[in-house]
């Protein structure tokens, strides 16, 4: 299921960019056919944001600076929608660095690791763990993927595919935020999917 979200130049004057919506048709299926239910106020964990820029045809210095700018972002609109729900950056990143994680994921990142994205989000309590990155194809084209899972079960209930077009940090945010949206309404219902943008609820 595609959707599109037009940006005008009133937002953004620079550009007048489109963003292409991709929900995974698999992340709804599994809210089909497994109960993932918990409770509105649970606890969130929001690994940082990845980045991947190895496959681009160019890679610049400024690309970590795009990468650090979706986690933040992710981050504070977490923050705003959630409030206390999540958890602390500082907390999951001492995790997530830890011997532990290090074990659990063989010396790899643990923010791109499922199992270990499950590890530090339990570790913390929280019944759901956010994991997002955002990868380069060119200066102009980047994709921000991002997925909502339920510690306990493993499902994964949002699997969303963001493509960006235009000028990078205004593109990001804009993807970014959207994503945070759909998983700061999904964990307040308890992990009821919402099919963006309409108002239509997945059980």
């Amino acid at each position: 299921m595609t959707h599109f979200l037009s940006l005008s130049r009133a937002i953004f004057p620079p550009l007048a960019m489109l963003i292409a919506l991709t929900t995974a048709p698999g992340a709804v299926a599994q809210s089909d056919t497994v109960a993932v239910r918990e409770a509105p106020d649970a606890r969130v964990a929001a690994m940082p944001v990845a980045l991947y820029n190895a496959q681009a045809n160019l890679q610049e210095a400024t690309d970590t600076a795009v990468g650090k700018l979706a986690n933040e972002v992710l981050q504070s609109r977490l923050q705003g929608l959630l409030g206390s729900q999540l958890a602390p950056q500082q907390r999951v990143t001492a995790i997530a660095t830890s011997t532990r994680a290090r074990q659990v994921t063989g010396g790899q990142a643990c923010n791109v690791i499922v199992s270990c994205s499950r590890m530090v989000a339990s570790s913390l309590q929280a019944p759901w763990v956010v994991m997002a990155k955002v990868s380069k194809t060119s200066n102009l084209i980047w994709l921000f993927t991002g997925q909502l899972i339920n510690v306990r079960t493993g499902k994964i209930l949002l699997d969303d595919s963001t493509e960006l077009k235009g000028e990078p940090g205004a593109m990001v945010r804009a993807g970014t935020r959207i994503f945070a949206e759909r998983i700061a309404r999904t964990v307040k219902q308890g992990g009821l999917v919402t099919n963006f943008p309409t108002a239509a609820a997945t059980r």
